[in-house]
């Protein structure tokens, strides 16, 4: 292979996940970072062509990483999500579809003077509003469940739907152009046999690997690969088969295994998930770096009125019409009317049916591109800089993810959870105690009655709002499995446990939960604070309390104050910034900060206790940082 093209595909990569990270990081839909790197790859600078680069390849590549994309999401799109929103969906997929098709139609020809045969291939084309982005863009808004839920539907369910409703307007202008008049009966006969084709072997390939996984006749190893394989084969036999029939076949494929009893697809899906990140970014890289910027001077600003005609007049009618007699209430669908940025589904149709519009002689056909990139382009900049913000003011935003789900409802879960709590902070206990539960609950905490490692608790416990983990029971396998399995959810420096009493199960929990979070600091209020302890400590009459820092009352002088009375679980500033005393790190809370602690009244002290070192300013080596 040419080294140019080595280097080339290698600069696209890590730029790819830059854009990811930063976007991650300012919390901003990657799609926008990923569109600017890609113009100033191409137009701008010149040193990108991916013509030059995959040749013949381009569109064919393009093809099959949209594919994989529509399956992935398709994965996540369970029926039993959308109970009593099924007519929304329904509507929007249909009556939706009509409405936005030709009110963009005959906008495009009004405002852009376009001819009414290009007029209503665009609106046939931005019907769409792909998952590349509204998945991304959820992320970043957290809307509640039934906007997230008739937004996913719609992204991925609609994609394949516009892409033939696209090819076959481009089939009828063929005809018109190369045979003077439109073939009705065939334009009906090749959407039915789309249509068909998609239904049939998405389901029949959907019910066969599904029945493989389900009896367990497929190893495991195999299970990622062979289902990118069956992806690839099913969206080459149909498109042979008919024309632009692979996108739905692959939706319908995704559809069945996601919904079919008794088949597990969690490991496929985070295979796909973290496939579809990359390849969505060098996607959107590749295409934005087709770009011509002179054309964009030829739109005028005929694209400006285009662009907010469909954001502030089709969607909203569209989303208001297709909900009457739902339960969604007025802020809901003033939000799903926001949110409806087009992706890579409409970049990648608009490209290819330009290039042969071109070649037949239409007028204005190299305007197509464009045009489709100014629409996303301007979908993706407004909506996502300004949806979370209006989720927020419309009340549908979930809360942020600084809650807690403590492993636990035992009497030493539930101190640390009242603490957290009377402080402001969201927590939900779990345990597959029904009296621990019990307990809990009747305290007014929120809870999780099972196991939080369980399958069922995979289905059924909520984390939304919640983004650390407290493993606090007595139980040193519990909590190293706790940690193992939640530190994907919420990240590895969001992980916590404490250890257990006894000696041998301390040093085997310490073992396994710092192999699985790689980092001492975890465990929680230090090594010598175990569960047995705290457990003992509570059961003597230790209570929490909590001390303001100031200038005159620093650290050092809150514990030669409470010496060896005093267990600091956690320090949180005037902001709400929350910090937990770990074996490891060195925590030294400042003047502001609140220090919330487990302290013994000194009667309670034993002898031994009372005789120990002086507290000089820093904690015991041995249970807290100094």
């Amino acid at each position: 292979m040419n080294q140019e093209a080595v280097m080339a595909l290698s600069v696209i990569g890590i730029i790819a996940i830059i854009c990811q990270w930063l976007a991650w990081w300012i919390k901003l839909p990657a799609i926008v970072l990923l569109l600017i790197a890609g113009i100033v790859l191409g137009p701008v600078t010149g040193w990108l062509d991916p013509e030059a680069l995959f040749g013949d390849l381009l569109f064919p590549t393009v093809s099959l990483a949209v594919a994989v994309i529509l399956f992935e999401g398709s994965l996540t799109l369970k029926f039993e999500e959308i109970r009593g929103l099924q007519k929304v969906v329904r509507n929007i997929l249909t009556l939706g579809v009509l409405i936005t098709w030709s009110a963009i139609a005959i906008a495009t020809h009004i405002l852009l003077d376009f001819p009414w045969a290009l007029a209503i291939l665009f609106g046939a084309i931005m019907v769409v509003t792909g998952p590349t982005v509204i998945v991304p863009m959820l992320r970043t808004v957290r809307p509640n469940a039934k906007i997230s839920n008739v937004l996913r539907w719609e992204g991925i369910v609609i994609d394949p739907l516009g892409a033939i409703l696209a090819v076959l307007v481009f089939e009828v202008l063929l005809s018109i152009q190369l045979q003077g008049h439109a073939e009705v009966g065939h334009t009906l006969y090749m959407f039915a046999k789309t249509i068909a084709v998609g239904l049939v072997i998405g389901a029949i390939a959907g019910y066969g690997f599904g029945l493989l996984l389900r009896r367990h006749l497929l190893p495991e190893y195999l299970h990622n690969v062979a289902a990118l394989a069956l992806v690839f084969g099913t969206f080459a036999v149909s498109n042979e088969i008919s024309e632009e029939s692979g996108l739905l076949t692959v939706t319908v494929l995704g559809i069945w295994l996601a919904n079919m009893k008794n088949v597990q697809v969690e490991n496929i899906l985070d295979f796909k998930e973290d496939l579809s990140i990359f390849l969505i970014s060098g996607l959107f890289i590749l295409l934005a770096a087709r770009l011509n910027l002179d054309s964009f001077t030829q739109l005028g600003m005929g694209a400006v009125m285009l662009f907010l005609f469909i954001q502030f007049v089709v969607r909203p009618i569209k989303v208001f019409l297709c909900s009457i007699g739902s339960d969604l209430t007025w802020q809901e669908k003033a939000m799903i009317s926001w949110i409806g940025p087009r992706g890579i589904v409409a970049a990648a149709v608009t490209a290819l049916f330009a290039l042969r519009l071109q070649d037949i002689g239409y007028d204005k056909a190299d305007l197509l591109v464009p045009l489709s990139f100014a629409i996303i382009i301007g979908t993706v900049l407004v909506q996502g800089a300004t949806a979370k913000f209006i989720a927020k003011r419309l009340g549908v935003a979930e809360p942020e993810d600084s809650g807690f789900l403590i492993v636990g409802a035992n009497s030493v879960a539930r101190v640390v959870a009242q603490a957290l709590n009377d402080n402001g902070f969201r927590t939900r206990l779990t345990d597959g105690s029904w009296s621990n539960v019990k307990e809990a609950r009747m305290k007014g905490m929120d809870t999780y009655y099972g196991n939080a490692v369980s399958e069922h608790a995979d289905r059924h416990l909520d984390l939304i709002g919640l983004g650390q983990i407290l493993a606090l029971t007595p139980q040193s396998e519990l909590n190293a499995l706790a940690c193992m399995r939640y530190k994907s959810e919420f990240g590895s420096n969001r992980v916590y446990f404490l250890s257990t009493d006894k000696e041998k199960d301390k040093e085997r929990s310490i073992v396994k939960s710092r192999k699985a979070i790689s980092h001492d600091s975890h465990v929680l209020f230090g090594n010598e604070i175990t569960y047995a302890k705290m457990a003992s400590l509570i059961s003597k009459g230790a209570k929490i309390k909590q001390t303001k820092l100031t200038e005159n009352f620093s650290f050092a002088d809150y514990l030669r104050e409470h010496g060896r009375r005093v267990t600091p679980l956690f320090a949180f500033n005037p902001r709400k910034r929350l910090r937990f005393f770990t074996a490891a790190e060195s925590l030294q809370p400042e003047m502001g900060w609140t220090i919330v602690a487990l302290v013994q009244d000194e009667g309670d002290l034993t002898p031994a206790e009372m005789s120990g070192p002086e507290v000089d300013g820093s904690l015991d080596e041995n249970r807290l940082p100094s």
